[in-house]
Parts: C-alpha cells; sequence; structure tokens
C-alpha cells in the first residue's frame, strides 16, 4: 500500500502547499520503485531510464549519459535570470538488505541503504512541480541526477562534462535524508558540514623468521603495532584541540603461522577533517611516523594515499537561504538544527568548490515506526512522510533565490 502524508505530522508541516502535499503517493511509489532495483556506482542504468522516461513524459528538457548515467533536467522559469542548481545522487550500496517489506531490494547484495532512492524521488517531485508552475519562478533550475556518489564519485566527472555552464550555475543546493535527526527536523550550517574523505594503505616490509629465534628477524607485526598506537597522536597532540579531526586504522593483516614472524604486514584506514589547512599536514605527518619507526626498526614500507573527497563547505549566504525556508515551513525554530556536522563525507563537495551552494541533513528517523537505523545498516529505512517535506524545501528555495 502507498503511504501518504501522517495525519500527526499535517499541523507541523502545515506551511507544505496543496500541489505538493497532493505529489506525496507519486513520490512514494517511485522512491519504492527505485528502492526494489538499486544499482552500483555509473550501473545506474535502470535508474536512469526510469527517471530520464517520467521526464520525457513531462516534456522536461534534459540531457542522459552525462559521464556513463548522469541526468540533468533544465526547467526555465516565466523570465530570464539566474541560474539554480539541484543535486539529487541516484546509486545503491553493496549491502544485502535485511527489511523485510514489500518494496524489498531485488537485487541480490545490493540495497539503497543511504537514502539515494528517496533523494532521486525528491529530486522527480521538484522537477515535475516546477515544470507545472513555471509562472511561480525567474531564471532557470538544473536538476542533476548523479551517479556514483558512494563511490568512486561521480560529481567531478559531470563537472568536467560541463553540466554547471552552458547556462552557468549561479547557486547550487542539494539535501541527504538523515537518520541522526528526528523525522522533520533540517539540519543547515554555514561553513564546513561533512568532512573531507582520504585513506592510506600501507606495507611494512621486515624480516621474517622462527619465533623462537626473534633476533634473526625484523618483525613486521611490532612494527604496523607501533604505528599504529603512534598514528593516534596525529590528532591528539598535533591537531589544535579548536580542530576536529580523525586518523583511524581500519585493517591490519599480517603472518600466517602462530610459531612464525611476520615479514610483512599491510595495515589501511581513513583520514577525516573539516579544515582544508590541514589536507596537506595530514598525510605529511602520516608518513613521517610511519617513516621514523620503520627506521628505527630497520624495516623499510610501502605506502599508498589517496585523496577522495574535500571537506563539503558551504556558503554562508546559500545557507542562510536554506535556514530561512526551513523557518518558514517548520513554523519553529526547533526543528532547526543550526550547527549539524558529521565526519561522513560527500562528493557534493565538489559542486560546492565550483560554485556556491549548500547541502542540508532533512530528519527522516522514526523510532515508533523502527525506521531508525544509521545509514549504511542492512536494514536502513526512513519515514516516507519527510519526502513532501524535501520538495517543499526545494520549491521554496528556488523561488527565494530567483524570485
Amino acid at each position: 500500500m502507498v503511504s501518504t502524508l501522517p495525519t500527526t505530522n499535517l499541523d507541523r508541516w502545515s506551511q507544505i502547499r496543496l500541489d505538493i502535499r497532493t505529489l506525496q503517493p507519486q513520490l512514494v511509489e517511485w522512491r519504492r520503485h527505485l528502492h526494489q532495483f538499486p544499482e552500483l556506482g555509473f550501473q545506474e542504468e535502470i535508474t536512469a531510464e526510469f527517471i530520464a522516461k517520467k521526464l520525457r513524459e513531462w516534456g522536461i528538457e534534459h540531457q542522459t549519459g552525462i559521464a556513463k548515467t548522469g541526468i540533468v533536467a533544465t526547467i526555465a522559469g516565466k523570465n530570464g535570470g539566474k541560474v539554480f542548481a539541484i543535486r539529487a545522487d541516484m546509486d545503491a550500496l553493496p549491502i544485502q538488505e535485511e527489511n523485510e517489506v514489500s518494496y524489498r531490494s531485488q537485487h541480490e547484495g545490493i540495497m539503497h541503504a543511504c537514502g539515494h532512492d528517496g533523494h532521486s524521488a525528491i529530486a522527480l517531485g521538484i522537477a515535475f512541480y516546477l515544470s507545472q508552475h513555471r509562472e511561480d519562478f525567474n531564471g532557470t533550475v538544473k536538476i542533476i541526477f548523479q551517479p556514483a556518489e558512494e563511490s568512486p564519485g561521480g560529481a567531478k566527472p559531470l563537472i568536467e562534462a560541463g553540466i554547471l555552464k552552458n547556462p552557468d550555475v549561479d547557486a547550487i543546493i542539494g539535501l541527504h535524508l538523515w537518520n541522526s535527526l528526528p523525522l522533520g527536523t533540517i539540519g543547515v550550517r554555514s561553513g564546513a558540514l561533512m568532512a573531507a574523505s582520504e585513506l592510506f594503505s600501507c606495507t611494512i616490509l621486515g624480516k621474517g623468521g622462527h619465533g623462537a629465534i626473534p633476533h634473526q628477524t625484523i618483525d613486521a607485526v611490532v612494527i604496523s603495532a607501533q604505528i599504529v598506537m603512534a598514528l593516534q597522536t596525529i590528532v591528539s597532540r598535533n591537531i589544535s584541540p579548536l580542530e576536529s579531526a580523525v586518523v583511524t586504522v581500519g585493517e591490519l593483516h599480517a603472518g600466517t603461522a602462530k610459531n612464525a614472524i611476520a615479514d610483512t604486514a599491510r595495515l589501511t584506514g581513513t583520514i577525516r577533517y573539516f579544515n582544508p589547512d590541514l589536507g596537506l599536514f595530514l598525510p605529511q605527518r602520516l608518513e613521517e611516523i610511519i617513516a621514523g619507526i620503520c627506521r628505527t626498526y630497520g624495516a623499510t614500507y610501502d605506502l599508498d594515499y589517496t585523496r577522495l573527497y574535500p571537506p563539503t563547505i558551504n556558503d554562508s549566504k546559500i545557507a542562510d537561504l536554506v535556514r530561512s525556508v526551513a523557518f518558514e515551513v517548520l513554523e519553529t525554530p526547533v526543528g532547526v538544527v543550526p550547527e549539524c556536522q558529521t565526519m561522513a563525507s560527500e562528493d557534493m563537495s565538489y559542486f560546492l568548490k565550483e560554485v556556491p551552494g549548500c547541502y542540508f541533513f532533512l530528519g527522516s528517523a522514526n523510532s515508533e515506526k523502527g525506521l531508525a537505523y544509521p545509514h549504511h545498516h542492512p536494514r536502513f529505512d526512513f519515514d516516507e512522510s519527510v519526502l513532501c517535506l524535501g520538495v517543499e524545501m526545494f520549491a521554496r528555495c528556488v523561488e527565494k533565490f530567483c524570485c
């Protein structure tokens, strides 16, 4: 059965206009269809065709096949003016779904466990709404359906393909359904919202031997253990207490026998930070520690360092725009979380490096319905009544920016 907006939320969200409220059953239908057919990054063929089919039905100008599966819809308002972009991601995760619901994933080992199906449904909703209400805004709106946010990252290829040009985008926004916030709350802030994401992989090269004759060896296990502990001093002793950063070693593999000393050990991990100024220091300090400890024990090392996404940093003026709309829609400041941040990362950050913009969180958790599992959990799901609230937020941002 398709859900509708619960009566309990009508008073809280009384500012949602009727034309958007009536979209709610379709929003749920679209979201559940996308949920049943999840696809990994740059493989979103079924998803892209579903979205393109809807855009064709509604007579909305759009381009497909950008950076493999990306789509950009373009909707002109009543007069010329500013160009405003809305971004939504389409990809799923390599997770086996454990939810027992009618719209359960039909693709083995793949699941929409982060809400991107909801993001795409909301983007379809705002595309339809704006196409039917062109007289309510000036300028042009570009709606970006992006592949591969989870990995390896679709934003950068889309930008390189020129989607922010012809016409040039003046500002961009996007939202993330967020089960760390209660249903219907909105998390928005100026500055850094989400962290940079960087990865490291290091192989320690020692000298193996018999476990009973350690003096003939260079023990890669002992060396890697020293490195793991020493890396924790980067944040605790090299970063200001007023800054936030994370250095996490997630994997450590070494040895093949209990009575043998390993000649190699491999450790991998992630580094997160908000302040872009730390982007040079952190990998430099990481290698200094690894090199120093290896030198002390007579070992060598092979280090690979990968920068995935930069910090997601909101422009203050566009954040103020989103915040003002949130106050209008929620009718109370209680529902707006002003300093919401997370060490999770997002490649929306690449768009925000190119043009002023704001990424914000839309609370989607409802513990009373059992819809509060965290993102990337095999039982992740969200309260679908929030979908029309997302459309309303986008519609008002368009109207205020493109006035």
